[in-house]
């Protein structure tokens, strides 16, 4: 990775390496931040970080971040929990497994239900540690997920139901939007193909980049990313999606978790029409909707910068009304 003391002030802007002066960089919006090995429930290790405010008050809350399909915690990602530690919350986030530094090969999930059970696992030991330092069982809890992301966290929260006291649900891959899903005979033939070849990259597609950030400054620094999947999805992952989402897409109107879903009305990877779906369908008595217009799927770093602070304070405001 291009050494940070040797980036222009322009770059730094979107994203942190993991060079010397990082943690100087944290210092400057009063957080701290470290990185650690977790031990999954079956035997994965998998790469987490934390971004925590540096105050001696217990957080304003707990916010349990999950990255999109072929994404990390490492590189763009980092700007959000910066942002939220920096204004009192504490943040933490794994690698998904066969993503970043976690192990596995490259963008393959075998099943879904096995990385839910990583993340509740983790999400559960971080929420007791950081309860047990401030001695404060009542600190509110979130979920935050992107894209892929999001649809984890309402596999989350099915998971034990009021657990979590929230969502904020980026771009969710809660449905495959039957704009983007493969028509007959293709699922059909994917599904025979995967049961011999599973982890084979032959699946068409688009680099996400291009079809999610606007800005062609930002596309170019998100595209330096070291740890981006960029090849084409593996059978076994496409598959496990088109079976997760049709198991979510079922289940919409079981959604009982405060929520606020936010989209761009231009995301060409998700459809801002699902987020509508589950808006209106979800049973959750706290639930909120913004769909903004002309803006794309990477609403927290590849629209202008106006765009994303407008995105970020309304994921603020959000919070702050709760805690």
């Amino acid at each position: 990775m291009e050494n940070q003391q040797e980036q222009s002030p322009q770059k730094r802007k979107y994203y942190w390496g993991d060079t010397p002066d990082e943690q100087d960089y944290y210092k400057l919006h009063n957080i701290k931040s470290t990185s650690s090995i977790f031990k999954s429930p079956r035997g994965l290790s998998l790469f987490t970080r934390s971004w925590l405010p540096l105050t001696p008050t217990p957080p304003r809350g707990i916010i349990c971040m999950v990255h999109g399909y072929g994404n990390d915690i490492s590189w763009t990602f980092q700007a959000t929990p910066i942002f939220l530690a920096s204004h009192g919350y504490a943040c933490f986030a794994l690698d998904m497994e066969s993503h970043g530094r976690s192990e596995g090969l490259k963008a393959f999930v075998p099943n879904v239900d096995f990385v839910v059970d990583d993340f509740f696992a983790y999400f559960v030991s971080v929420i007791k540690m950081t309860q047990n330092d401030y001695q404060n069982d009542n600190i509110p809890k979130y979920l935050f997920g992107e894209s892929m992301g999001g649809a984890i966290c309402l596999l989350l929260q099915f998971k034990q139901i009021g657990f979590f006291n929230g969502a904020i649900l980026i771009a969710p891959m809660c449905k495959i939007s039957d704009k983007v899903r493969p028509k007959w005979p293709i699922p059909e033939l994917l599904m025979f193909l995967s049961k011999f070849a599973p982890t084979l990259a032959i699946v068409p597609t688009a680099d996400l980049v291009d079809k999610s950030v606007k800005v062609p400054e930002k596309r170019i620094i998100g595209g330096m990313n070291p740890m981006r999947y960029t090849g084409k999805p593996r059978l076994g992952t496409v598959m496990e999606l088109l079976r997760v989402t049709d198991y979510l897409s079922s289940r919409l109107s079981d959604v009982e978790i405060p929520f606020i879903v936010l989209h761009g009305n231009a995301d060409v990877v998700t459809d801002p029409a699902v987020s509508q779906e589950l808006y209106e369908k979800a049973k959750s008595k706290d639930k909120s909707l913004k769909i903004y217009d002309g803006m794309m799927h990477s609403l927290l770093f590849g629209e202008t910068d106006e765009n994303v602070e407008t995105v970020r304070g309304d994921i603020l405001a959000w919070l702050n009304d709760r805690c």
